[in-house]
C-alpha cells in the first residue's frame, strides 16, 4: 500500500533531490524530496501527472516525496526505498520461486568495502547476497539499466563477483518499477562498462534476475520474472 497519495504536475527535476510540483486542486507549488539520484532518462518530463507523499515529521526539511509518475504506457514508481523493502517482503512471502528457502533475511550487510541490500541464510550455513536495483527506463518495450554511468553499480556487481562460492550464491536484482516492460538488458549506451562487468559477473557464476511490478494508486506489488537478455 502507498501512502496517502497527492496528485499534482511536474514542473522540473532539478538538483538531483528536488522536484517542483504543482498540487491538483489548489494550484499551489511544493519542492518535493526525489530519492532517485539517478538520470530518471525517460521519467521526469516536465507536465506529466504525477503523486507525492506528504510526511509532517519536524526534522524534514521537504515535507513531500516524489512518489509515481504517470508515463505513456504505464505509472511509474521513482522512489527508490520502494524497491528494497518490496522485494524483500515478496522473499519473504515465497513469491520469488528463485530466492525461496531461506529461513533468515538480513539488511544492508557489510561486505568488503560494499553494503549489499539483502543477506539470505538457510539453517544449513548456505547464503544468498542480493542486491537490488531500481529500474525505470524502458525503451521499445525492454527495460535498461543503468540510466546514467554508475561507478557504484560496477562496484557492486565486482563484489558479488567476489563474494560467490560454492556455498554462496550471488544475485544482482533488477526490480523495474513499471509495467510496460516485455525484458531486461544492460544499458550498453549509456555505461557500456557496466554492460562489460555484468556479463563478465553472469559468466563467474552471479546469477542476474529482472521482476516488473503492478503498480496502480492504491499500492505496488511483484508481478512477474522478465527473460534477462546479456
Amino acid at each position: 500500500m502507498w501512502p496517502e497519495l497527492i496528485p499534482g504536475i511536474l514542473i522540473k527535476r532539478y538538483k538531483r533531490f528536488l522536484a517542483d510540483v504543482k498540487l491538483n486542486g489548489t494550484g499551489q507549488v511544493v519542492t518535493a524530496h526525489c530519492s532517485n539520484t539517478g538520470a530518471m532518462t525517460s521519467c521526469c518530463e516536465p507536465g506529466r501527472p504525477v503523486w507525492l507523499s506528504f510526511h509532517d515529521n519536524p526534522k524534514r526539511k521537504l515535507k513531500y516525496t516524489w512518489e509515481l509518475i504517470q508515463m505513456e504506457n504505464s505509472l511509474t514508481g521513482v522512489n527508490t526505498l520502494v524497491p528494497n523493502r518490496l522485494v524483500a517482503r515478496a522473499i519473504d512471502a515465497g513469491d520469488i520461486p528463485e530466492l525461496d528457502g531461506f529461513h533468515n533475511i538480513r539488511r544492508e550487510v557489510t561486505a568488503g568495502n560494499s553494503r549489499i541490500d539483502l543477506l539470505l541464510e538457510k539453517k544449513d550455513e548456505t547464503r544468498c547476497f542480493v542486491e537490488i536495483k531500481n529500474c525505470t527506463l524502458v525503451k521499445n518495450n525492454i527495460a535498461k539499466f543503468p540510466d546514467a554511468v554508475s561507478v557504484r553499480g560496477q562496484k557492486h556487481l565486482k563484489e558479488l563477483q567476489r563474494l560467490r562460492t560454492d556455498t554462496t550464491r550471488c544475485v544482482i536484482f533488477f526490480l523495474i518499477q513499471r509495467m510496460d516492460a516485455e525484458r531486461f538488458g544492460p544499458a550498453d549506451h549509456i555505461d557500456p562498462e557496466y554492460g562489460k562487468i555484468l556479463r563478465k559477473a553472469v559468466h563467474e557464476g552471479v546469477e542476474a534476475l529482472a521482476y516488473d511490478v503492478h503498480i496502480d494508486l492504491s499500492g505496488i506489488q511483484i508481478r512477474k520474472r522478465l527473460p534477462v537478455e546479456l
